[in-house]
């Protein structure tokens, strides 16, 4: 199934809803005591997940009205959850690219929850603080249970679903400073969406096909395959020395191809547009400003 926050143009609130092809199912119109996010749902365990699959199901059997998500306003795929976790360096080209290395221990920083949005928002940021803003694709793994001391074999038995991520970084503060995640953490500065897709319909995570278009030019293109660490060994390395929450997200690490290793450098500017894809998932739009 796919998930998305949606809201009717206008409103403030999103509601959970269920994707369908290109309309959306909202679960309050279905469903009594309908969870009212993502992470209601994933608290709910497996017997919540069938009891929404069991009202869509009968929604869809009987007809009931949907709404086209093109006429809808996307919040961030996740809302509420207790952590953001990201990995740095996990593929080989873009920790080349940015002169990093990643084959020592795992890079592991945190995101400030005021960062996420939703696909087809608007991100904005000063131009006085910072002028070199790099895109970064990832794949965002969510964490359906809580996670201690989990076996790799046993890692992806833990995901609940998978999203896409625009990891967007000010490359002139993450170089300037001794942690990550300021530079990363601006108001919108992780988008995620359009939706999340359960993990029974990701038959292999590491087998997914990343692309970054900004503005109509492709700047990313590569596999998920050529993580360095794939998605059971982060979840298994992180469970080690703590629980991972249920509904955690985890951004995973982004492919070769960011702006700042480019010559002459690519960034986002005021007016730009920048698609992050995953096959399987979807793709993921955000709209830059510069104030």
């Amino acid at each position: 199934m796919k998930f998305a926050h949606l809201r009717v143009e206008g409103q403030s609130v999103p509601r959970l809803a269920t994707v369908l092809g290109d309309t959306a199912l909202f679960l309050d119109d279905v469903l009594q005591e309908a969870p009212r996010d993502l992470q209601d749902l994933i608290d709910g365990g497996d017997a919540a997940l069938d009891r929404v699959r069991e009202a869509v199901d009968t929604a869809v059997t009987e007809g009931r009205e949907t709404v086209p998500v093109a006429d809808l306003r996307h919040s961030s795929a996740v809302l509420r959850p207790p952590q953001v976790l990201a990995i740095g360096a996990n593929y080989a080209a873009h920790a080349s690219e940015l002169k990093l290395r990643s084959e020592t221990a795992m890079t592991i920083f945190s995101l400030w929850p005021n960062s996420l949005t939703g696909h087809g928002q608007t991100t904005t940021w000063p131009g006085d603080l910072c002028t070199q803003v790099d895109y970064e694709a990832e794949l965002g793994v969510i964490i359906g249970k809580p996670s201690r001391a989990v076996h790799e074999r046993d890692a992806l038995d833990r995901v609940w679903g998978y999203t896409v991520v625009n990891d967007i970084t000010a490359r002139d503060i993450q170089f300037s400073e001794a942690q990550w995640s300021r530079c990363k953490s601006f108001d919108g500065f992780t988008p995620t969406g359009p939706v999340v897709v359960t993990a029974d319909e990701i038959p292999d995570p590491q087998d997914l096909w990343l692309t970054t278009n900004l503005d109509g030019r492709i700047l990313q293109d590569a596999s998920t395959n050529e993580m360095v660490r794939g998605v059971a060994e982060i979840i298994s390395y992180l469970s080690r020395s703590a629980t991972i929450p249920a509904g955690t997200l985890i951004s995973t690490g982004s492919p070769g191809g960011a702006g700042y290793s480019r010559n002459p450098q690519v960034f986002l500017q005021d007016g730009a547009t920048v698609t992050v894809t995953i096959a399987g998932i979807g793709s993921l739009t955000t709209h830059c400003r510069v104030i």
